[in-house]
This record gives C-alpha cells, sequence and structure tokens, in this order.
C-alpha cells in the first residue's frame, strides 16, 4: 500500500481533482477523438475510489466507481494498455463498463505519470466497436499523454488565472497560508469571504460559454472594486471566489461582502437579448484562536456559504461555530478509504481528504445508503475506527470517531 500511498500524494501534488474543465485539457480530448476516429475519449484521474475526468468528450457521467474502470486497471501497467476488442479480452469481457453503457468496445490508455513516475491517471481513446491501433497511432496517444503532464505542470508554478486575472488556485492558497502565519505571529485579525454566482450553469447553457466567461470576468471586477489594495482576490473553482481580508475581523468582512454582493448585482454583460445580470451567494470566516490551517479556514466560509444558499442565494452568512458536530482540525490528506457496516458485509469504497484524532472527511461516489454509524478503515495506516456522522453533503461525510 506505500506505493498507493505515494500514488496518491503525487495526484495531491497537482491540486486538481474537483476543479472545472478547462480549454488546454478539453483541446487535447477532442484531439483525440478526431485523430483516431473514436466517439470516446478522457483526460482520467484516479483517487482512493473514483475514477475522475478532468476533461471528457462523449462520456455521460464526469466520475464512476474506481474498481470497474478500464482507467483503473492501465494505471497498474508499466507500459500503455491497448484492447482492440474487449469481448475477446478475458481481463474485461464481462465489465460493467463493457457489457453496460457506455458501451466500450475498444480501448487504448496511456499513463499520465508525475516526474517521480507515479501513474495518477491516464488519457485514453475509446469507442463502442473494435479497433485496430498500431504503433504509430499509440505514439501519437503517447505524446498527446505527455501534453497532458506537461500542461498539469505548468498549473503548479501558475500564479494568476488566464480567464479573470484572479489568483490561480494554487498561488491562493499559498497567500492564505503566508497570511495565517502572519495573523498568527503578530496576533492580527484576517477574514475570508467565499462566493459563487447564483445558477452561473444556466447563464452558459442559455447564452454560451463565451458569455459565461464575460460574466467571470465582470464580476471579478465588481468585486476588486470594493476592494483594498491589500486584499486578494482569487479563483478557487468554476465560479467560486474566495477574498482575503488582512487585518479585518468578521463583521467588518461581512460588510465587504454585502458590498461586493451588491456590486455583482450591478454588474451586467452586454448580449444580444439584452443586459445580463448574476447574483452571487457569500460565505464569511474570521480567523480565531483556534489552530487551523487554510483547508478548514477556507471550509468553514464554505459552510457559512451553503447557510447562504439555503438561505435563497443571493445573501452573505457568516460561519458559526457548532461544536458538537465538529470533529476538530482537519489536516489536508488523500487517502484511499472503506466504510464497513451490516456486519462487514457492506462495503462502499472513499477517499479520505481530511483527517484528525478525532474524525475525518470522506468523498464518496454517492451518500445514498452509508449509515449513521460504520466503521472507516484507512487502508495505507492500517488503522480501522468506528465513527458517526456529523454532516452530509452532495457527495462528502464529515465523521467523528467513537
Amino acid at each position: 500500500m506505500a506505493n498507493e500511498q505515494d500514488r496518491l500524494a503525487a495526484l495531491d501534488h497537482y491540486d486538481v481533482l474537483d476543479t472545472p474543465a478547462e480549454e488546454a485539457f478539453d483541446r487535447i480530448t477532442r484531439l483525440v477523438r478526431g485523430i483516431f476516429g473514436v466517439s470516446m475519449s478522457t483526460v482520467t484521474l484516479i483517487d482512493g475510489h473514483r475514477q475522475w475526468f478532468k476533461s471528457q468528450q462523449g462520456m455521460p457521467n464526469a466520475e464512476t466507481e474506481r474498481g470497474p474502470a478500464l482507467c483503473n486497471a492501465a494505471i497498474q501497467y508499466s507500459r500503455p494498455l491497448v484492447v482492440p476488442d474487449t469481448w475477446h479480452d478475458k481481463r474485461f469481457a464481462d465489465n460493467p463498463f463493457v457489457t453496460g453503457a457506455p458501451f466500450i468496445r475498444f480501448y487504448a490508455g496511456v499513463q499520465l505519470r508525475s516526474p517521480e513516475g507515479h501513474a495518477i491517471g491516464t488519457l485514453c481513446a475509446m469507442h463502442d466497436q473494435p479497433k485496430t491501433f498500431d504503433a504509430a497511432k499509440l505514439a501519437i496517444l503517447a505524446d498527446l499523454a505527455k501534453t497532458v503532464t506537461s500542461e498539469l505542470e505548468l498549473r503548479t508554478v501558475a500564479t494568476r488565472d488566464a480567464l479573470t486575472g484572479a489568483l490561480s488556485r494554487r498561488a491562493l492558497r499559498e497567500e492564505l497560508s503566508r497570511a495565517i502565519s502572519l495573523a498568527r505571529r503578530h496576533r492580527f485579525e484576517l477574514s475570508c469571504i467565499f462566493f459563487d454566482l447564483d445558477h452561473f450553469k444556466s447563464v452558459n447553457d442559455a447564452h454560451g460559454h463565451g458569455i459565461g466567461d464575460q460574466v467571470l470576468r465582470a464580476c471579478v471586477e465588481a468585486c476588486r472594486g470594493e476592494l483594498r489594495s491589500t486584499d486578494s482576490i482569487g479563483r478557487f473553482g468554476g465560479e467560486e471566489f474566495v477574498v482575503l481580508l488582512p487585518h479585518t475581523g468578521g463583521e467588518a468582512a461581512l460588510a465587504v461582502a454585502e458590498k461586493i454582493r451588491s456590486a455583482v448585482a450591478r454588474s451586467r454583460v452586454e448580449t444580444e437579448a439584452g443586459h445580463l445580470r448574476v447574483t452571487a451567494s457569500f460565505g464569511v470566516a474570521a480567523l480565531d484562536g483556534g489552530d487551523i490551517d487554510v483547508d478548514q479556514f477556507i471550509k468553514r466560509a464554505d459552510t457559512a456559504l451553503y447557510a447562504a444558499k439555503a438561505a435563497g442565494r443571493n445573501n452573505c452568512q457568516i460561519w458559526q461555530s457548532a461544536e458538537a458536530a465538529d470533529p476538530g482540525l482537519l489536516r489536508r490528506v488523500l487517502k484511499a478509504g472503506q466504510i464497513t457496516f451490516n456486519g462487514g458485509r457492506s462495503t462502499v469504497e472513499c477517499t479520505i481528504r481530511g483527517l484528525s484524532r478525532s474524525g475525518a472527511l470522506l468523498q464518496v461516489i454517492s451518500t445514498a445508503g452509508v449509515p449513521e454509524r460504520f466503521k472507516l478503515g484507512v487502508v495505507s495506516d492500517e488503522l480501522h475506527r468506528m465513527c458517526r456522522i456529523a454532516t452530509k453533503r452532495d457527495t462528502q461525510i464529515e465523521v467523528v470517531f467513537e
């Protein structure tokens, strides 16, 4: 399991899981489909419990379970995996992704390797009919896979989001880390705001991604108009942004969030159908005396953001401590885990994204069917603990150890 944990650590280094689609990767999967005449292509990353697609063409879902995934099989090999006809390959003839949707008959996958050689995922070409794939075609796919890994490496050094000019996700995390250290050392106030645009998907669906990009840029500009030169804004995800406010307490940060909310609501983008306006929801968190890190700080603001959404969107909420459901300070990790219940007869694979002495943050394909109490196994640590669920949201479960 040591190699698997090293592989997950290499994947975590890129901080790319669950980030939005990007043209740099979508261009590559479009090329794969066009060059090889296949119906499906993905940039696949494998974490503890799933295959997740950073880019996908022709696939119905953004992620699937890891176990039966052909890309999961591919990362076990030292060389690219090519299967001309899955029906005639005993490894995959009964695979649910072969016998059922998306009905993969042909598969070619080249491993995406970190500089240390860890296979974190694949670039693959798939088709619903058998195909031949000679050495020349495999060489082209391998070159495209190297382009994917080069793009991932570039992300680790980029400091600005190319679309909006806001700090990149990695640069934002580094700035937050420095700010937290300085605030603790010099004992000054620090707050952050987490906001995202309301119903942004409907903007892209109705007006196209070009208008959606204009909306994102307009919102960042509106935000900057309400900030000081010492404040920072970074793009955390697709339509998610984080604002860092040094020397600012919680109530003052809430007032800043309200100013930004109003500015975003006033901004407009010209479309063929007229002026387009959007709104955003805001969560605020202030640094307290606790020994929290970047992820815990952002998580508090994110929790307040969800409260703002629950309150009807287009409003601002501040994080309030809920000690009864707080599993303690979670350090960021990426570990494979297993949820066991029903007397050991039922298991659910998971990825552990946060861990402390008193609890953990888990990610699963679906929370449906997971009971309130279960045993959690941390595969690499050979740790098994009984847990109870503290909070559950979307595909995440926060647990407290018993």
